[in-house]
């Protein structure tokens, strides 16, 4: 695989922004495999679609893709903040891939975020640009990718290492077990797979989990017994594979699968 962007490609642009965008959309749609079912290519849209930049013509998925030179760090920009929370609602949003190159035009890092990741409170809301912008009063975003739990983030490319096609769709297979339309479901599925994923050993105690019941709280306000909750979401991802059950009360985290 060679990781330099084709920076011919980019010749007839003067924002670096369009630079970037016409390389790395190059790039993927040349390089890189449909992670959902293992296609070795996606496909580029035309550049007049809302919502998508790649679409796998085996298994239908789509894929927007987020570029950014050098460290990636705990937040992404994305667009307009209230599209971006439409589109997170509904049932057509993309999966993401977020890509890292360096100043040299070359790609260290690519992992895919399935959609089902997504949930309001990753979406960061940016403050208003100035009266004296072009774009006065328009509310951008942030996507806060520290804060979707590690199994949402899967690696295709990791330090100029590429994973197993193979790999990464059982991988993907995997995590779409926490796949639920209901956001409500879905944002305490998520949460409470963070909080285990902060345990730092791998068996742990239901007490272990109840020392997030603060956190947990002031996400969900207007639920008024989340230790019971946190009971059942640990059921859910005990019977979805994400952790095992010990004895009562006790529990160990599966193996990951990268």
């Amino acid at each position: 695989m060679n990781f330099n962007f084709n920076e011919q490609l980019a010749s007839e642009y003067k924002s670096a922004t369009q630079k970037v965008r016409v390389m790395s959309e190059s790039w993927v749609a040349d390089n890189i495999f449909c992670p959902c079912c293992g296609q070795p290519h996606i496909h580029k849209l035309d550049n007049n679609k809302p919502v998508a930049d790649f679409e796998c013509e085996g298994c239908g998925e789509t894929f927007e893709l987020k570029s950014k030179k050098g460290r990636i760090g705990k937040k992404i920009s994305d667009g307009a903040y209230g599209t971006m929370i439409e589109r997170i609602t509904s049932t057509d949003n993309p999966d993401l891939f977020i890509l890292r190159y360096t100043p040299s035009f070359e790609v260290t890092d690519l992992y895919v975020i399935p959609k089902f990741f997504f949930v309001p409170s990753i979406i960061e809301k940016r403050k208003p640009l100035s009266p004296a912008s072009k774009r006065a009063g328009w509310v951008g975003c942030n996507i806060l990718v520290s804060q979707i739990p590690s199994q949402g983030r899967i690696n295709i490319i990791s330090n100029g290492v590429v994973s197993e096609a193979e790999d990464v769709v059982n991988s993907y297979a995997k995590v779409r077990r926490l796949q639920t339309n209901n956001l409500e479901s879905r944002g305490w599925l998520l949460d409470v797979l963070n909080c285990v994923n902060e345990i730092p050993t791998d068996e742990f105690s239901l007490q272990d989990v109840y020392k997030y019941t603060e956190i947990l709280q002031a996400k969900h306000v207007n639920n008024h017994n989340v230790e019971a909750k946190i009971r059942q979401e640990l059921q859910i991802l005990r019977d979805k594979g994400f952790i095992e059950f010990l004895e009562r009360g006790h529990y160990r985290k599966a193996p990951c699968s990268q």
